[in-house]
């Protein structure tokens, strides 16, 4: 029977382990997902001549552009290890132990890996349906870079993360036979070979059903520059919400004899940058001609527990100065501050800047 329409109840997203991951045991679906949008864009030049008033034909030169992104709930830390991130697993992070930066995975080079958005029948659950015959559908989206990481911290709304990616191809096939979307960047060909397979879709492993904002602990306490009181606590600025930003800019490399960038690179230098605002309440005393010299860096650790009240997650910007404060007041309205801090990203033995994670969950990802 033809579907009327798809909705979220039908849908579920994977990824893989490699662009090139065929079983069932290299292939992650995500929890807790809110939204998954894709698109494509297809760059056509005609070509005209003398003699002719209309175009003899548009010829693509360069391979289409293909972008992902897709929001979900955070949790403890599941989601970031199956996306490719470095999740120090089971405890909070140690300072004297960073073991490696949150994106010290996507620093090098490759073929990236394939999300897949399967939707079954029209008004089933995807959870506990199998991938495996004609009523199913799969949009796969192949060798994907990861061009952006964003969390979103805030009063009143469940901690989520959005994540942006850049992709090479973009293919739907039907559930018992899935396609790998994935080319050979360095022929510009599919990949092809066997197809992959996409384990029954769970409601996820991780124990935590979401994050509360009232369990999240912005620790700025140490920084100094600013003229607001960020002492934490009762004393300090009371934050309403906190956003860290994480892009990853890529540039495409081509050349010629292939139709598709053989190489995505991060260009580089990379700032992460942490935006608080917050109610503000006592002033510090602090005179700007003084910071002028002041090239001190320090750590700012966002901290998310679970109602058990031990750590969920833990975000630490290591190395980072603040840029700016803006002040607002008005009639009606609590005065407010927003501070924005930035890190520069470090290469895998730089334990000094960079943004280190911590996560809770232990569940081994792609076995």
């Amino acid at each position: 029977m033809a579907r009327n329409r798809v909705i979220y109840q039908s849908e579920a997203l994977y990824v893989s382990k490699a662009a090139a991951s065929t079983t069932a045991a290299d292939h992650e679906q995500l929890e807790r997902v809110q939204s998954a949008n894709y698109n494509f864009n297809i760059s056509r030049q005609d070509v005209n001549q003398f003699g002719q008033l209309g175009k003899i034909g548009s010829m693509v030169l360069e391979a289409p552009t293909v972008s992902v992104d897709t929001s979900y709930l955070l949790t403890d830390g599941f989601n970031e290890r199956a996306l490719g991130f470095y999740v120090l697993t089971g405890t909070p992070h140690a300072t004297d132990n960073p073991s490696g930066s949150f994106i010290s995975g996507f620093l090098g080079e490759g073929a990236g890996t394939n999300l897949y958005i399967t939707t079954v029948e029209e008004g089933k659950d995807a959870e506990g349906v199998a991938i495996d015959g004609s009523t199913e559908n799969v949009i796969g989206l192949g060798n994907i870079y990861l061009s952006d990481y964003t969390l979103d911290l805030s009063v009143g709304s469940l901690p989520s993360v959005s994540v942006s990616f850049e992709a090479a191809n973009i293919a739907s096939s039907a559930g018992d036979a899935i396609v790998n979307p994935a080319i050979n960047q360095t022929a510009g060909t599919a990949i092809g070979g066997t197809a992959p397979t996409l384990a029954t879709a769970i409601s996820g492993p991780s124990t935590e059903v979401a994050l509360r904002p009232g369990d999240i602990t912005v620790d700025i306490a140490t920084m100094t520059g600013g003229m607001a009181n960020i002492a934490g606590g009762t004393t300090g600025a009371h934050v309403q919400s906190a956003s860290l930003s994480i892009p990853l800019s890529r540039s495409p490399i081509e050349r010629l004899g292939t139709k598709f960038a053989y190489a995505r690179p991060v260009e580089f230098p990379v700032q992460a940058t942490l935006t608080v605002n917050a109610i503000v309440n006592e002033m510090t005393v602090k005179n700007l001609a003084d910071t002028i010299d002041d090239e001190g860096e320090y750590d700012v650790d966002l901290t998310l527990k679970n109602e058990n009240g031990t750590g969920a997650m833990v975000y630490t910007l290591k190395g980072a100065q603040i840029v700016s404060e803006s002040f607002s007041s008005s009639i009606g309205s609590n005065k407010s501050v927003d501070l924005t801090f930035t890190t520069s990203l470090g290469g895998p033995s730089d334990t000094d800047h960079g943004v280190f994670v911590s996560g809770a969950n232990q569940t081994a990802t792609f076995v």
